[in-house]
C-alpha cells in the first residue's frame, strides 16, 4: 500500500487565457471612420475652392426643401446638377476652363459663312493670282528655251506651286554647279539665269522670299564658316543680282539661309541637287492678310442667297436670380 502511494505522480492542470491582445480589432473601425471623415473634409475644402458663390448658392438651394423650384428643364443646360451646355438645350459640357472668344481662324470661317460675297471675291482673287503664276511659269520656260546662253540650264530650273506661292528653284546638277564649291560667288551663267527670272517676275505685284540651301557635306573640323553662313551668303548674293536687275526692293519680303534643313533629295543628303537657290512668289493672302480679308466683292453679281446670321450665344458666368436659378 505504501509503495502505491510513492509511485503516483501529481496531475497539473494549466489554464491559458486567449484574446485581448492590443485591445482587439475595435481600433481599426475607429481609424477607418477617421480616414473617411478626413477625406470628406478635404473634398469639402476642394469644392469650396473651385466653385463660385453663385454655384454654392445654387447647390444649397437645391437641397433646401423650402426653396422655390430651381429649374423645370431636363436638358443639359437646365437643372443645377444637369451640367452646362453652350445652348439653352443640349447635352452636358465640361466647364473646367472658362469659355473664351473664338480664335481668329474661327472668326474668318464665321465671317465667310455670313458674307458669301466676300468669300466669292477671295476665291476669284486666288484664281486670278494662280493664273498669273501659271503665265509667269510659261513665259520663263519659253525665255530659257529661246536663249542660246540659257537653254543648257533648263535642267537646272525647277518650277512648281506650293501653299506659299509659285516656287522657282535654281539647282546644282552633277557637272553643272551654279556656285563654286564652298563659295557664294556665283558663276556668270547663274547671274544670267537669275536676271532672266527677275525680268519675268518683276511685272507681278507679289512679294518674294529668297532662300539658300546646301547639301549635308560639312566643312572641316573646327571651321568657323559652316553651311549656315554659306546658304545665307548665297541667298544674299542672289538678292543683290535681282536688285541689280531692277527688282523693287520693297517687294523683297525676306532673305534667309536654310543650310541643309530642307533637303530636296532627302534620301541622299549629299546629292548636288540639294544645293540650290529658292525664289518664292508669295501669295497676297500671306503677305497682306488684312487687305485680303477685307475683300467685299461689291459691284459683282451674286446669285446665291444671303444666309441668316446665327443667333448670338450668350457667354459668361452664373447669374444670381431671385428664386429660380438660371444658367447662360
Amino acid at each position: 500500500m505504501a509503495d502505491e502511494e510513492v509511485n503516483e505522480q501529481p496531475i497539473i492542470i494549466k489554464k491559458i487565457k486567449k484574446g485581448g491582445g492590443h485591445h482587439g480589432g475595435a481600433w481599426k473601425v475607429a481609424y477607418a471612420d477617421f480616414v473617411t471623415a478626413m477625406m470628406a473634409f478635404f473634398l469639402l475644402l476642394w469644392l469650396l475652392n473651385v466653385t463660385t458663390d453663385e454655384q454654392r448658392n445654387a447647390i444649397s438651394n437645391y437641397f433646401d426643401p423650402t426653396h422655390p423650384q430651381v429649374s423645370s428643364s431636363e436638358s443639359g443646360a437646365g437643372g443645377v446638377m444637369g451640367g452646362l451646355s453652350m445652348s439653352p438645350k443640349g447635352s452636358m459640357a465640361t466647364m473646367a476652363q472658362p469659355v473664351t472668344s473664338p480664335p481668329p481662324t474661327a472668326n474668318r470661317v464665321q465671317s465667310a459663312q455670313l458674307n458669301p460675297r466676300s468669300e466669292a471675291a477671295k476665291e476669284r482673287k486666288r484664281k486670278e493670282e494662280e493664273a498669273k503664276f501659271k503665265q509667269a511659269e510659261r513665259e520663263l520656260k519659253r525665255k530659257i528655251e529661246n536663249s542660246p546662253e540659257l537653254k543648257g540650264l533648263s535642267q537646272n530650273l525647277l518650277i512648281d506651286m506650293t501653299p506659299e506661292g509659285l516656287r522657282i528653284q535654281i539647282i546644282d546638277r552633277e557637272g553643272e554647279p551654279m556656285f563654286p564649291s564652298g563659295s557664294a560667288q556665283m558663276y556668270q551663267k547663274t547671274q544670267d539665269l537669275m536676271s532672266a527670272i527677275t525680268n519675268v517676275i518683276t511685272p507681278l505685284e507679289n512679294e518674294i522670299s529668297v532662300r539658300g540651301h546646301t547639301d549635308s557635306s560639312p566643312y572641316g573640323t573646327g571651321a568657323s564658316y559652316t553651311n549656315w553662313e554659306l546658304s545665307a551668303d548665297r541667298a544674299n548674293a542672289s538678292r543683290r543680282v535681282m536688285l541689280d536687275a531692277a527688282f523693287p526692293l520693297e517687294r523683297m519680303n525676306n532673305v534667309m539661309g536654310k543650310a541643309d534643313t530642307e533637303l530636296l533629295i532627302s534620301e541622299n543628303p549629299t546629292d548636288p541637287r540639294n544645293r540650290r537657290i529658292t525664289i518664292i512668289l508669295l501669295r497676297e493672302e500671306l503677305t497682306n492678310p488684312e487687305a485680303y480679308d477685307n475683300l467685299t466683292g461689291e459691284g459683282d453679281e451674286y446669285d446665291g442667297e444671303m444666309e441668316e446670321s446665327a443667333p448670338e450665344i450668350p457667354i459668361g458666368t452664373f447669374r444670381k436670380t431671385p428664386g429660380k436659378v438660371e444658367f447662360p
